[in-house]
Order: C-alpha cells, then sequence, then structure tokens
C-alpha cells in the first residue's frame, strides 16, 4: 500500500473535522488489512492529514506529539484531554539529540491510556511534529517495539512554509481548525 491510499482515505474526513457522526468516521477507518499493508511497505501504518487523526480520537485513538518542549510552550499544544494526548519529545532542543528514552516513555504512556496490556492490543497512535518529519521516524521507532498501528499526522502541527517561509498559514493541525492552546 502507498501512502496515496492512506491519503485518499483521510481525504474523505478532512472536509468536516468537527463531525460528529460516529458512523461516517467509522467508514472513512482503514481496514486492518490496509494498515498492515502500509506497515510492510512503509515500516509504519502511514501518513494521514491532521482531521483524519482527530476525528480517530472518538475511536479511542491517541495523538504523541513529539515536538520540544519549547515548541510546545512557544507555538502551542491540541487541545485534548489527558487521555488523547501524550507529550514526549523526539528530540530534545537545543542540540536535537534523539531522546533515548523515547520509546520506553510512550510505551508506558499509550498502556495507560487504554485498555491494551499489551503493545499489539494498542489502540491507533498518530504522532505529530511541527510538520510530518519526527513525528515519521517516531511512528516507524513505535511501529518496531510492537505497536502495530502508528501514523504520521502528514504536514504536523504547523504545516508547510507559505512564499514568505512562515508557517502556520498552509496547512496542518492549526490550519485545518482543530483545537489547540497556547502551551
Amino acid at each position: 500500500m502507498t501512502d496515496s491510499k492512506i491519503d485518499n482515505t483521510s481525504a474523505s474526513s478532512s472536509d468536516a473535522p468537527h463531525s460528529n457522526n460516529q458512523a461516517n468516521n467509522q467508514a472513512n477507518r482503514l481496514s486492518e488489512s490496509a494498515i498492515q499493508d502500509a506497515v510492510n511497505t512503509t515500516g509504519y501504518a502511514g501518513d494521514v492529514a491532521a482531521p483524519y487523526a482527530y476525528a480517530a480520537l472518538s475511536s479511542n485513538a491517541i495523538i504523541v506529539d513529539v515536538r520540544t518542549i519549547a515548541e510546545w510552550n512557544f507555538v502551542g499544544l491540541p487541545a485534548l484531554s489527558p487521555e488523547q494526548l501524550v507529550v514526549c519529545e523526539w528530540q530534545a532542543y537545543p542540540d536535537m539529540q534523539r531522546n533515548p528514552g523515547f520509546v520506553a516513555k510512550v510505551s508506558e504512556e499509550i498502556l495507560a491510556r487504554s485498555t491494551a496490556e499489551a503493545p499489539a492490543d494498542a489502540p491507533e497512535v498518530y504522532f505529530l511534529c511541527r510538520s510530518g518529519a519526527r513525528s515519521r521516524s517516531a511512528a516507524l521507532a513505535m511501529t518496531q517495539a510492537g505497536f502495530p498501528k502508528c501514523f504520521n499526522i502528514k504536514n504536523g502541527f504547523e504545516g508547510d512554509p507559505d512564499a514568505d517561509g512562515h508557517r502556520g498559514t498552509v496547512n496542518g493541525w492549526k490550519v485545518d481548525g482543530l483545537p489547540w492552546r497556547q502551551g
């Protein structure tokens, strides 16, 4: 399965990111076999738009924000309940060295927020960073740690830069109008 198939699936829910129609959200969910195909092809469940990840929260999914403490404080965080959101730096600011405790901490947090007793039984987990690069790496790492339903939120929290090089105006969590708060 290619990322484009996942992108096509996620596009249908991005038209109504605040929809409460659970039947519609369930119809737009990826099948277990589609997720496994993506894992076999890319090493993680695939890339999805932020509204798709947000809609998945109604099915007990978890979002993991992998940005830095500085980004959380100065750029903002998704405004979600503590059960829905895990915050853990993939890389630590300012040297941007990879967090050696990331997999252990996130594994513990995911299992604590779900009814799963083992990673293989965990709910869908969506990884978020500024633009989708660090979160992709985190999704790969957590899939390798035994969590089979790890997705990358493409375009991240702030999205791609605009013509003037500014983020937060083209795409991403904030531009999609999803709930967020200042750190």
